[in-house]
């Protein structure tokens, strides 16, 4: 699946990374009087690309998946089914010296700056950790590496000696950066690596890790559920709900006209600094609870809560396919015909939610 425009004339757009079909699906606990096994389908069915140079947000509810897709797509939990590229190359059921070889080229920014960080080894010994594991430094030669990604992060290499206790929050997850840039990787998938630190920490942070794609050209996977930082870093946004990816597209188009009815609930609970400024002047509540990875909806999966829902979203599952060039969304109301005959939410008139117009006197819905 080509999830954006490519041009053979600008390496930017050419992939580095290709997710395609990526399933991971986990057992669960056998059912009262069940002789069959539950599964949890933590990941059913995603596709992106990232090109060179370039920053996916994945972004989406907590528990739908996204920590699990960085996870299994860098083979730190082995996927179900799907396929990996890096390069073009298969990695998917790679073994031994390549896989080790392959993990060079991804690294993680975990979330948590304290737990993802030994707390008997010093701060230069985590930093320089990867280099003695792969065998790509040794010496005098390894510890001046660590001491110039201390500088590179704004820590002072004089602390290399300290644990990471005695490091504040924003300088543990500078050091967890380090520790990620040691083998000098070509992609990053960073973990809900800002979510866990103050909001002026998490401002210079990002700007760090945007300096640090500049400078050694890196591509990022940003897996957060703050659309508001997922905006400023990313140049493309791939929104997930309960294990799929339900709409994909550049970011000034995903924010302008968002093109399914849960990206437009997500982009409608974005704080803003005054209600004057509030998108369309309104904010969408979604009813209901999120169903069960364990037992999801048939069909669209967001159809339990969509305030759209027609008898065929409740049978059918909605592809994932171009509404508009590069921009994918997966749900029935942009195909031909579908808006006919659905029913409406309990209000009277007209309602707008975002771009989505529901019009009840004509029964019909419709992209303003």
């Amino acid at each position: 699946m080509q999830a954006a425009p490519t041009s053979p004339d600008n390496d930017a757009y050419r992939p580095l990374f290709q997710v395609d079909d990526l399933k991971k699906h986990f057992a669960g606990r056998n059912r009262l009087f069940s002789r069959r096994a539950s599964r949890v389908l933590a990941v059913d069915g995603v596709s992106f690309e990232i090109g060179h140079g370039e920053t996916l947000g994945l972004v989406g509810e907590s528990g739908c998946g996204k920590s699990t897709v960085g996870r299994a797509a860098m083979r730190l939990i082995e996927p179900t089914s799907g396929t990996i590229r890096l390069h073009g190359e298969d990695i998917t059921r790679i073994k031994g010296e390549r896989l080790r070889a392959i993990r060079r080229e991804i690294q993680i920014i975990f979330q948590d700056p304290y737990s993802s960080l030994s707390p008997r080894m010093t701060a230069g010994r985590i930093v320089a950790e990867p280099m003695a594991l792969h065998r790509t430094a040794s010496g005098k030669v390894r510890e001046e590496r660590a001491a110039a990604l201390f500088r590179r992060v704004g820590l002072n290499p004089g602390r290399m000696a300290d644990y990471p206790h005695e490091f504040s929050g924003g300088q543990r997850q500078r050091i967890g950066i380090a520790r990620a840039l040691a083998l000098n990787p070509s992609l990053i998938v960073c973990d809900e690596a800002v979510s866990a630190l103050d909001v002026s920490i998490q401002a210079q942070v990002i700007n760090l890790l945007m300096d640090l794609q500049d400078e050694y050209r890196l591509s990022y996977l940003f897996i957060a559920h703050d659309l508001a930082v997922v905006q400023h870093v990313s140049r493309r946004i791939a929104v997930m709900y309960l294990g799929r990816i339900v709409e994909l597209a550049d970011t000034q188009t995903l924010f302008a006209a968002p093109g399914h009815p849960y990206t437009e609930a997500l982009i409608s609970a974005v704080p803003v600094p005054s209600p004057k400024q509030a998108r369309h002047g309104r904010r969408i509540v979604l009813t209901g609870d999120v169903p069960s990875p364990v037992n999801p909806p048939r069909g669209c999966h967001f159809h339990t809560r969509c305030p759209y829902v027609m008898q065929r979203c409740r049978t059918e599952e909605p592809k994932l396919r171009a509404i508009e060039p590069g921009h994918l969304a997966a749900c029935h109301l942009h195909e031909a015909g579908s808006a006919k005959d659905q029913p409406r939410p309990d209000v009277p008139g007209e309602q707008v939610y975002g771009r989505l117009k529901v019009d009840r006197a004509a029964g019909q819905a419709s992209r303003q």
